[in-house]
């Protein structure tokens, strides 16, 4: 009875204190529900980002075949600088007027047979003699004579360029040390390959002409691959693969019964 009694005396709720709990419940499930709808929403977000970084062409281009391996633009490979932007044909007056006159130097030592010396005295003689004739000329018809400018090589740039060719010629050398020490069988039968087909084309044209070759060459490769590099680049891919499959069995069958160098055993001890 006491219990009952006790159950009858609890105080009841107001009914519009109830609608106002009832909403404010409802209220905070609905604000949980569309936080993990944000959250959720937010986390594909952040998926969907990354699936579009790591398909976008910059990672694809890095996932990408170069030829002989290649990171860096073709401008950067040919040195960078004025010498690669020739080779680039960024500027097409500079470039049109190299592999010109390296075109004409050609067709007048090679095809014409013309000696460089007796060019060189020759244009001298011409030269020496208009400006001789011109310049006495101007005193009978009174004008002002020819302004001869004073010609003189500037040291830098001459320092500079045989600083150069010393780099190169030391790397050189120190690449033929290393081949002929027998520390890279690989290298070994790469250098001899490239000499044999250069003593072939030595054999079958002059060096002006392979000379003339080469500057054809590095006007028109660097250009025509950096334009179309990636259609040249999966059948790169396929070469290398190729010329690594051969190189294996050749190494399987041949190069690996040949003993090694002193220098390349101690490596390996």
């Amino acid at each position: 009875m006491a219990d009952e009694h006790k159950h009858e005396e609890s105080p009841k709720l107001d009914p519009a204190v109830e609608v106002v709990e009832r909403e404010s419940l409802m209220d905070n499930i609905s604000e949980k529900i569309h936080h993990k709808d944000d959250s959720s929403s937010s986390s594909s977000d952040d998926e969907n980002e990354k699936k579009k970084s790591s398909s976008s062409p910059s990672s694809l281009k890095s996932n990408v075949y170069r030829l002989f391996g290649r990171e860096r633009p073709v401008h950067k490979v040919l040195g960078g600088g004025k010498p690669a932007d020739i080779f680039m044909w960024k500027n097409k007056k500079i470039s049109g007027g190299v592999l010109g006159g390296a075109t004409v130097a050609w067709v007048l030592f090679e095809l014409m047979e013309y000696h460089l010396l007796t060019l060189l005295c020759h244009v001298m003689i011409v030269a020496l003699a208009v400006l001789f004739l011109w310049s006495n000329a101007t005193m009978f018809i009174h004008k002002s004579p020819p302004k001869i400018p004073d010609v003189h090589i500037p040291e830098e740039p001459l320092l500079q360029l045989v600083s150069g060719l010393r780099i190169e010629i030391n790397r050189g050398f120190s690449s033929l040390r290393e081949i002929a020490s027998g520390r890279d069988l690989k290298k070994f039968l790469s250098a001899i390959m490239g000499l044999w087909v250069l003593s072939i084309l030595g054999g079958c044209c002059s060096f002006l002409t392979l000379a003339y070759i080469a500057v054809v060459l590095l006007f028109t490769v660097p250009l025509l691959y950096d334009k179309y590099e990636d259609k040249i680049d999966p059948y790169g891919e396929k070469a290398m693969a190729e010329l690594k499959k051969q190189y294996a069995v050749l190494d399987a069958k041949v190069l690996s019964k040949i003993p090694r160098g002193p220098l390349k055993n101690k490596k390996k001890d």
